[in-house]
């Protein structure tokens, strides 16, 4: 079956789908996006993706494309005809066609909007989860804003690049001060000598994570102890744990930073316990 995808009112085929080449996500990369998990046919925290991607449009001052219920809509009909019932749907949001000058343009232009969806073997994701993942760790150098979703994603690409260069799974940005940011395109989470939890608070530094914000209730749930505050490559590397969280991912083990192998090589306890019980608490649509 070929894929269908939304664009700017009409579901096309995939091979067809395109843009005008004036459109500003492609001349300025202005535009923010989102990523959801599609699990069992459901959409995975629509409501939190939802809420971010208002955040996002905001921040950037990009209006809204569409009412809430009707983009639920488009994302729901678009996994529909794409017969999805693992994988991920992508929605983009750009300030739409104009002439291409610096400022903003008129409020003539109305916002860009496309939407796609993939189907993804969970079972190829379960071995990941089995074995865990390896990370690199990269100089910080994006542009402070890392909180919108923006789909300037040039640094990430690079850092992810390197990381595929030297056979890891993905990069560990690092700021001047020797403390992990984020990853590439996830969290980054550490489990101390202790049993605590360690994960950067989501302030202007690093993305606010859908998986981020469900891991966090999770682990009030479970009973742990999470303390939001920066941590080191070296407390890294000391670690009992680590694992890196996003809607593509959703909680992966790491077990090697760098040249340091973290606990017994193996994913851990903490970590796998939090994968298996993550759709216990996402939130699913009806």
């Amino acid at each position: 079956m070929s894929r269908i995808a939304y664009v700017n009112g009409r579901y096309v085929p995939h091979g067809e789908a395109s843009v005008h080449v004036e459109d500003r996500g492609y001349q300025f990369s202005d535009g923010v996006y989102e990523v959801c998990e599609v699990f069992g046919g459901h959409l995975v925290d629509e409501r939190r993706h939802m809420e971010r991607l208002q955040r996002s449009l905001r921040e950037l001052r990009i209006r809204e494309p569409m009412s809430r219920k009707a983009l639920s809509h488009v994302l729901h009909e678009t996994v529909r005809r794409n017969r999805v019932r693992n994988g991920l749907v992508y929605l983009q949001v750009t300030r739409g066609v104009a002439k291409r000058d610096h400022p903003f343009p008129g409020d003539e232009v109305e916002p860009a909007i496309v939407v796609t969806a993939r189907s993804v073997d969970p079972r190829k994701a379960g071995r990941s989860g089995e074995k865990g993942i390896e990370v690199i760790t990269v100089p910080e150098n994006r542009w402070p804003r890392v909180d919108i979703k923006s789909v300037s994603l040039l640094p990430n690409v690079l850092a992810r690049q390197q990381a595929e260069d030297a056979g890891a799974n993905e990069a560990w940005f690092v700021d001047p001060d020797g403390y992990v940011t984020e990853g590439s395109s996830t969290n980054a989470w550490i489990v101390d000598r202790d049993g605590q939890l360690i994960t950067r608070p989501a302030d202007f530094g690093i993305l606010r994570g859908i998986t981020r914000t469900v891991v966090v209730e999770l682990a009030e749930k479970e009973g742990l102890k999470l303390v939001e505050r920066p941590f080191t490559v070296d407390e890294a590397r000391e670690a009992r744990e680590a694992f890196v969280t996003s809607a593509t991912k959703l909680i992966m083990p790491v077990v090697r930073i760098d040249d340091a192998v973290i606990g017994n090589g193996r994913p851990g306890s903490i970590a796998t316990s939090l994968r298996e019980k993550f759709h216990t608490l996402a939130e699913l649509d009806s």
